[in-house]
This record gives C-alpha cells, sequence and structure tokens, in this order.
C-alpha cells in the first residue's frame, strides 16, 4: 500500500492566497498600507540605516507609503533590481523621484547606475505567510537567496508585508527558505525573531 502526500503545495498554497488577495477592494488595500505606514516598523530604524522595499505589483500591497515615513525620518531607500535568475537580487540605491527602468515582468527597477547597496533592512514582499515566520513568494526564490547572502554578511532583518488575509497555517519550508524576522499587517505586527 503506498502513500499519497495530501499536504498543499506552495504552487497551490500560493494561487489561494493570491486568489484572496485580489479578492480585496482596492480602497481596502489602500488603508491597509496607509495603517501599516501610520504604525511604522516595530524596529529602530537609525538616520542613514539602508531600508530596502519593492514596487508593488498587481494586488500586492503597497509598500510605498510606509518607505515615504521613512525616507522623512532619515532612512536611504533601496529598491530590488534583477540581475539573472538563480542569483540574488540586486539592491540599488532609490530615493523618491529617481527614474526607474522596467526590469523582469515589467516592475519598475532602478536605474544601473544607481549604486548597489547592501540594506539593513529589507522589506520583502510574499504571496503568503505563517506564525513560523516563513513565506511564499512567487517561485524564483529571489528573496531567499537575497536574504541568505546579506545575513552572510550583515545583521540584517528581513520583514514581510502583506495583507492578513494572506495568512495560512503552514508553509511547506525547505531547507534553502530563509525565516522572515517580522510580518506586518493591517491588522499586527508579528515577531519571529523569539522562535528557534
Amino acid at each position: 500500500m503506498s502513500t499519497i502526500d495530501t499536504a498543499p503545495s506552495k504552487v497551490s498554497l500560493r494561487a489561494a492566497a493570491l486568489l484572496r488577495r485580489d479578492a480585496m477592494p482596492a480602497p481596502e488595500r489602500q488603508v491597509a498600507a496607509e495603517g501599516i505606514a501610520a504604525r511604522g516598523l516595530p524596529v529602530e530604524v537609525t538616520p542613514g540605516a539602508i531600508v530596502s522595499g519593492f514596487m508593488p505589483m498587481k494586488t500586492e500591497i503597497n509598500p510605498l507609503p510606509l518607505l515615504r515615513k521613512l525616507a522623512e525620518a532619515g532612512a536611504q531607500l533601496a529598491l530590488p533590481a534583477i540581475d539573472k535568475r538563480g542569483k540574488p537580487l540586486i539592491m540599488r540605491a532609490w530615493k523618491f523621484g529617481d527614474p526607474f527602468k522596467a526590469g523582469q515582468w515589467g516592475i519598475r527597477e532602478p536605474v544601473p547606475e544607481a549604486p548597489a547597496v547592501d540594506p539593513d533592512i529589507l522589506i520583502v514582499p510574499l504571496a503568503c505567510f505563517d506564525r513560523a515566520g516563513h513565506r511564499i513568494g512567487y517561485g524564483a526564490g529571489y528573496y531567499d537567496m537575497t536574504i541568505q547572502r546579506l545575513r552572510g554578511i550583515k545583521n540584517v532583518i528581513a520583514i514581510g508585508i502583506a495583507f492578513a488575509a494572506q495568512e495560512i497555517g503552514r508553509v511547506p519550508a525547505t531547507e534553502h527558505d530563509e525565516r522572515l524576522d517580522l510580518v506586518l499587517t493591517e491588522r499586527e505586527a508579528i515577531d519571529f525573531r523569539g522562535l528557534s
């Protein structure tokens, strides 16, 4: 008698979470983004600290209100640029008003002339997350590779940002998946740093 693995796959968990996210009305998504920005980060951001964000695509939560608040408090900002498949992201210095180029999937990236930086804090997009600090992204592993690279050279805090509706019971994490330190939703800040 053979056993069949009935645990949901990352693909099916991602698809279900994205359907829930897509079903949220745009005004509700905007209120959530503004609420997270108003609350700010639950970690100290010293002036000059480098905080990387991302440009939202489709129905992703918009981190730009939070990034604007952090910049006003003295943080230096960065945004990701894709180098090559199978390689960590390049985080490039960026500030509001700087030009963009269209990257993979049409995502806006800083121009190649913008200097590469190593952020102190990464604000990470995700499709879904669990209460153990695991996330499912979009399947290419860019953020896992990037977080791993940065953690190998400095103390960096990885913070997921999502809607509460993107929480799931359990992410089937693998040895290649990097755990987040925190997740911010419109309802709460969830801190995973005490977990082993």
